[in-house]
């Protein structure tokens, strides 16, 4: 059995989550990792030498946890270790600069969500991997939980017949801590705030299910219009949101809501509702709330008794640390297509998009 040799870019919290994926696996190494790539230049604020050292003391340190060589310029990372596979953890708004250089080189990219904070930037990412033939592939390990793939396949059975509804809510609190300083609350490297950064999971959750019951083409996305309002209520003197409330009208009728907030104290559980004239099902956290069909099937009450409960869920393994990285490395060794390749994971940042577009011109926005 080949093994998959890694370099990671970024030594934040996302490449922590990733690396215990890594440590999982028989046959993927992590030989080294970098940091942003820009932290030798002077920060827009003007802190240079200090910011610099403590991203180098940040990356060396990773690099000793994780027994792989530290470097502080991705090119050259690309050039010394000549890896299989550059795995993008930066913020959202630096995975652009990472991959075409991967790209260049030949190396395929698994990369973090967003896959970045526009679709412009992202089909230059997707133009790049095919000109180059290598794999670009994202992270949306919500699509690997055995409760949502439930309730997709009951959409794509049919079981509730054609949807009126289909919602999603992250009703969540950050504290002020969590955006003082730090790039999750500069629009230019986040892209956005809770919708961008937190709801997008939802986002592409809920079109991902809501889609499972549509007659679309591959590049068509399941969401045809948004209208959104957007604010700032809970954390002063913020230029990302932190509230986001929007509607969606998709491609076959169905309509639906998405909630994200990080201004809602103590936070809540992540919720999706789905209903049509045959039967509806809610998600709250890891439970199935709701789970009611006009025709009853025999497995139904089974399905209940699975996802009841407030443990719900609590021994089914991390889906990012076991499918979403397992499917990625196993489809580049067999050629196989990976579910969420770079034009699939685009669906949900063109959704993020449309719904900032709307709340800045105050009315409906289409997504072509």
């Amino acid at each position: 059995m080949s093994t998959h040799r890694i370099v990671v870019v970024g030594v934040g919290n996302a490449a922590g989550t990733h690396m215990r994926a890594y440590d999982q696996l028989d046959d993927a190494t992590v030989v080294a990792c970098a940091g942003r790539g820009d932290e030798r230049s002077e920060s827009p604020n003007g802190a240079s030498g200090h910011t610099a050292s403590r991203h180098e003391k940040r990356v060396r340190s990773f690099a000793d946890e994780h027994d792989c060589d530290p470097y502080f310029d991705v090119p050259a990372m690309l050039d010394a270790v000549d890896p299989d596979v550059l795995d993008i953890c930066t913020p959202n708004g630096a995975h652009l600069d990472p991959a075409l250089a991967a790209a260049d080189r030949g190396v395929d990219v698994f990369c973090e969500k967003p896959l970045e904070i526009t679709t412009e930037r992202i089909d230059r990412m997707i133009d790049a991997a095919e000109a180059a033939g290598i794999r670009l592939g994202g992270v949306f390990q919500r699509r690997y939980k055995p409760i949502v793939r439930t309730v997709r396949e009951a959409v794509a059975e049919g079981r509730f017949g054609s949807l009126a509804v289909a919602n999603a809510a992250l009703p969540w609190w950050r504290d002020d801590g969590y955006y003082d300083g730090t790039w999750q609350a500069d629009p230019e490297v986040a892209g956005g705030g809770a919708v961008m950064s937190q709801a997008i999971h939802s986002v592409d959750a809920i079109q991902w299910i809501a889609g499972a019951g549509m007659d679309l083409d591959p590049d068509e996305n399941p969401v045809a219009e948004v209208s959104a309002v957007t604010g700032v209520r809970g954390h002063a003197d913020l230029d990302v949101e932190d509230a986001a409330v929007a509607t969606l009208r998709y491609r076959d009728g169905t309509l639906g809501q998405l909630l994200a907030t990080t201004a809602t104290y103590p936070g809540g559980e992540i919720r999706y509702e789905l209903g049509g004239r045959d039967g509806s099902a809610e998600i709250r956290g890891e439970e199935l709330t709701t789970w009611a069909f006009r025709e009853e099937r025999e497995t139904d009450a089974a399905t209940r008794e699975r996802f009841s409960g407030p443990d719900a869920g609590a021994d089914e393994p991390n889906p990012l640390e076991r499918p979403n990285i397992r499917e990625f490395l196993d489809a580049r060794a067999s050629g196989e297509p990976f579910t969420l390749d770079g034009p699939e994971v685009r669906t949900a940042v063109a959704i993020v998009e449309a719904i900032y577009e709307s709340a800045e011109r105050g009315e409906p926005v289409s997504i072509e």
